[in-house]
């Protein structure tokens, strides 16, 4: 009895919807060899749980009041990277997805995710190794294979311009058209022009859209430009 209690998956919910959480639970009790040991219901709460049970998994949240999920997950595995963290939340999005990744988290699912997917989800991070859902699976492939094209030399963008680069990689850095003229000693209206040209030529519905290309293709890195 003693050493199927070892076994056992220890599992910290972390997610501010009680509905979701009550249907969760309900999944999770009725699997062998997992063991629900605590829920928290906003990111401060999520790292105070972790630390005094120390589980082996936590199902996290991205969006939670008071500290979000991605900041709980950078938190918990600074002082206990033992700890699996499987985000499993609405967002599809470019940004939560690479700042999950970087905060440390394991796995990254959507809470589409069937029931089977979960649980193998979780025997996976709990194993030690990582799990992505098949979307944010391709997500990932773009992103490093367009790093490895950026590494080996080949033109991120050729139907660009090189000024067109230029203005996007700084457009991934968040700059505004004022900032960008002043950097590259432009005219404001030149500016205008050539982030007309960009969202043109890679099909951006607007400049949020371009930004999430660029940084896909690995622009808008602190050493890209000096």
């Amino acid at each position: 009895m003693q050493e199927t209690e070892k076994e056992r998956l220890r599992i910290l919910l972390a997610d501010d919807h009680p509905m979701f959480c009550e249907g969760l639970l309900s999944i999770l009790q009725s699997e062998e060899g997992l063991e629900v040991i605590g829920q928290a219901h906003d990111g401060i709460e999520a790292v105070r749980q972790a630390e005094l049970l120390q589980p082996d998994v936590i199902l996290m949240d991205v969006n939670m009041p008071g500290k979000n999920g991605i900041e709980a997950t950078r938190e918990i595995i600074g002082t206990s990277p033992h700890i699996g963290v499987l985000m499993l939340t609405m967002f599809d999005d470019d940004m939560s997805v690479f700042s999950a990744m970087r905060s440390g988290a394991r796995g990254y699912l959507l809470k589409g995710a069937q029931k089977e997917e979960i649980v193998r989800a979780i025997q996976v991070v709990g194993g030690g190794e990582a799990i992505f859902s098949s979307v944010i699976a391709r997500k990932m492939m773009f992103y490093f294979d367009a790093m490895m094209n950026k590494t080996a030399g080949n033109v991120l963008f050729p139907q660009l311009t090189e000024r067109e680069r230029e203005v996007l990689e700084w457009i991934a850095r968040d700059l505004g058209n004022t900032d960008i003229a002043r950097k590259l000693g432009l005219s404001l209206k030149t500016v205008r022009n050539h982030v007309s040209n960009i969202l043109s030529k890679l099909q951006a519905a607007d400049r949020t859209q371009a930004v999430i290309i660029a940084r896909e293709a690995g622009m808008g890195g602190l050493n890209s430009l000096s």
